[in-house]
């Protein structure tokens, strides 16, 4: 380990900690001992840096995973899944992150792949699923477009018939890592006459190879190249890419999404970053004593603490709510959302400022400050990133929302 580098302490929260059974504590000591021996040391590195992983670390270790039997918690037993339980797999999140390792990779397997098993043809399961489990192809996501980021049902990108085709027609933009991607799974509107927005949208694959797609990139505050444009110029696409029925795409959206917002809390990533804080602010010296003496400090880390502690508590109801109970999945969802984005920004947060000028010296001349560790380094860029969290996903706006109509009453 570098100097103060935090991994190994804490190794979880105390309220999740002091509520697992005997057979949890056994799993997470299981998925423990497979990340200390399996996790590279250069993506266990990257990923404490606080850094987007790219394509060669996601692949290498969505593969590990697969090895091992882990690479889609969340699948059908016989498409690859491992049948854990809910709680589980927010077990198995939890240590990836405080490792902290990578997750199975976010679209392939927490995306697309799930809506591919439940709803896709038998053809769509056969080829897709094998090669997404494995990262063969990677898969981005075209839902946002201009004029329909958070408000998905105003999507304009048209999907028009033509025998045994669509012809695509549109932009899609801020579509994460569509340079890395060989795919894309689509929202598209099919049907611009129906009698609500919501209906005339259909959920569609796309192969970005195909001619007439044009990406650009867009540089983001963080200097870094995540999101991009997306371009369609009467682009052919086999009817056989549609996912179920013509115009059923928003519910097929709305499942994707409720998975997307139950993994979107990241506790354990919020502990990881608040640990690292913690430790950085040991370290670091103000009037000749370390920051972490002054109560304004100690105060700051404890309150994130706290918070920490209630929405991990959130999550263990999420994981105890029945499977069928579509209504308080979704509001439940929407407050791990909205609270874990706002806890996981206010310890990014923390980090940042502990690290001060420091943080921002990733990039600069000499590249390894000697007063921080690396990873402190960058912990200004990690900052900067960590603003889209209560973007993507659904904004905290469109979260109020839902949480406001479930505890209404509203339609």
């Amino acid at each position: 380990m570098g100097r103060g580098d935090p991994r190994g302490q804490h190794p979880a929260g105390m309220s999740m900690t002091l509520s697992l059974t005997p057979a949890e504590r056994a799993f997470t000591a299981e998925v423990g001992d497979f990340l200390r021996d399996s996790l590279p040391d250069h993506i266990r590195h990257q990923c404490g840096k606080g850094l987007a992983p790219h394509a060669p670390v996601l692949r290498i270790w969505q593969r590990l995973l697969h090895e091992r039997g882990w690479g889609a918690p969340a699948w059908p037993v016989e498409h690859g899944g491992t049948g854990w339980s809910l709680r589980q797999r927010l077990l198995f999140q939890r240590e990836l992150d405080l490792a902290p390792a990578p997750p199975p990779h976010p679209l392939n397997i927490g995306l697309v792949g799930p809506v591919i098993a439940e709803f896709g043809s038998a053809a769509q399961q056969a080829y897709f699923l094998p090669k997404l489990i494995r990262l063969d192809i990677a898969f981005c996501q075209g839902f946002s477009e201009p004029g329909a980021g958070s408000d998905l049902a105003a999507v304009r990108t048209s999907a028009t018939r033509d025998g045994d085709n669509y012809i695509v027609q549109g932009q899609k933009i801020w579509t994460s890592f569509a340079t890395e991607s060989d795919w894309a799974f689509c929202l598209v509107r099919t049907d611009p006459n129906a009698a609500k927005p919501q209906l005339g949208i259909s959920f569609l694959l796309v192969d970005l190879a195909s001619p007439g797609i044009t990406i650009r990139p867009i540089r983001t505050i963080d200097g870094q190249h995540h999101v991009n444009e997306v371009f369609f110029d009467q682009v052919r696409v086999p009817a056989t890419n549609l996912v179920g029925k013509e115009n059923k795409g928003w519910d097929y959206a709305k499942y994707l999404l409720v998975n997307e917002r139950v993994g979107i809390a990241r506790t354990g990533r919020a502990r990881e970053r608040l640990r690292r804080a913690r430790a950085l602010a040991a370290e670091v010296m103000q009037d000749g004593r370390p920051l972490i003496e002054a109560a304004s400090w100690r105060r700051r880390i404890a309150e994130l603490e706290a918070q920490l502690v209630a929405l991990e508590m959130t999550e263990l109801r999420l994981a105890s709510t029945p499977a069928g109970d579509a209504k308080a999945m979704d509001t439940l969802g929407a407050i791990l959302k909205l609270r874990g984005s706002e806890i996981l920004q206010g310890c990014v947060e923390t980090l940042a400022d502990v690290a001060g000028l420091s943080g921002l010296r990733e990039g600069m001349e000499g590249n390894e400050p000697d007063d921080i560790p690396d990873w402190g380094a960058t912990s200004g860029s990690s900052y900067f990133y960590s603003r889209a969290q209560s973007i993507f996903g659904g904004t905290s706006e469109i979260q109020r929302n839902i949480i406001a109509k479930a505890s209404l009453g509203l339609r």
